[in-house]
């Protein structure tokens, strides 16, 4: 059996390190709510895959231009951003990809990516882990590549091998249900499969075309707690988020977007998330420690039904806090002043 590199002395540190730096990171947006705790940035609209239900990609668009992500990186660096997770289209179709990850690390950031793991190798990942990478998702929907998704795991396995063989950061899998994947069941073998490799183990739950909720069916649900009760994650405190998703129920909750979580798109714009994008829309050059404040304490009127969970995980560390004085209508004009 191969040794792994995670098991090693040296991936003993590394791991022993990230914890730290993340405990510092938790302490720090506790202490202080005038930074974005995550940012999601787009190098790439590209996507060498063309899944059915993502509306986060196209077949045209050319990576960012490498000095401008570096100005951006430094950007929210000045910010005081504490994670910075680049996502797409797919990130590894940027022709320098590591130079990104080593400018996050180097403002101070913890450095993640959510990747379809196509374009990995040995050689590449060993790049990633040089490049001081600390998070990789990978999305593997289904066992066999269908219509709807071509993230499988008959496909993705022999990479989740090279992964578990060669990389010193942390990987997690993450599974869905909804969207129309033919049997949702998969999911519990695929997390099976991410257990059996040491990597954390996540489920999610497929949205519509504005991020709000899709109630699950019967069968669905069944596979969803059913990993639920199984997974390895830190995400724990966070499941009756989901729950309530699962159930078509609205959440009642304090949604920090635009301030505790930020998502850059390819043209260098804030939005509120990937599903909200135009909203607020302005040039991250200009974004200032001002807005993050004011965004703070704007409730979203799309929070109730959204189902954006990297979203809710980072407003919960401010969910006890700070009542929210005006409202905004994604779509549908200005600022609403409320009363509490």
């Amino acid at each position: 059996m191969p040794k792994f590199r995670r098991d090693t002395v040296r991936g003993r540190a590394i791991r022993a390190s990230r914890k730290a730096r993340e405990y510092a990171m938790v302490a720090r947006a506790l202490a202080s709510t005038s930074h974005p705790v995550l940012v999601q940035i787009v190098p790439a609209r590209f996507c060498n895959l063309s899944c059915t239900y993502c509306n986060e990609f196209d077949k045209v668009s050319p990576p960012v231009d490498t000095a401008e992500m570096l100005r951006r990186i430094d950007h929210l660096g000045r910010l005081g951003t504490a994670m910075v997770g680049i996502s797409g289209g797919e990130p590894l179709t940027h022709p320098d990809l590591d130079l990104i990850i080593a400018r996050i690390r180097k403002t101070g950031a913890i450095a993640g990516m959510i990747t379809n793991g196509y374009l990995l190798n040995a050689e590449r990942i060993e790049r990633l882990n040089r490049a001081g990478l600390d998070h990789m998702q990978i999305s593997i929907d289904n066992i066999n590549p269908d219509d709807v998704s071509k993230k499988s795991l008959k496909v993705l396995d022999k990479k989740l091998q090279m992964l578990a063989e060669h990389s010193e950061f942390h990987v997690n899998i993450n599974s869905v249900v909804g969207g129309g994947f033919k049997d949702p069941n998969d999911a519990l073998v695929i997390g099976k499969r991410a257990l059996e490799l040491g990597f954390e183990s996540t489920i999610g739950i497929i949205h519509d075309g504005d991020g709000q909720l899709k109630p699950l069916g019967d069968a669905e649900a069944q596979v969803y707690f059913a990993m639920q009760n199984r997974k390895k994650t830190n995400y724990a405190q966070f499941d009756k988020f989901q729950e309530s998703i699962v159930k078509g129920m609205p959440n009642d909750w304090r949604c920090r977007a635009g301030s505790r979580y930020l998502y850059i798109c390819e043209d260098g714009l804030v939005h509120y998330c990937s599903q909200q994008r135009g909203y607020p829309g302005v040039s991250l050059a200009n974004y200032t420690t001002d807005d993050v404040k004011r965004e703070f304490l704007t409730a979203k009127s799309c929070s109730p039904n959204c189902t954006i969970g990297c979203v809710h995980r980072i407003s919960h560390i401010d969910h006890w806090r700070a009542p929210q004085t005006s409202e905004i209508s994604p779509g549908h004009g200005g600022l609403i002043q409320i009363s509490h």
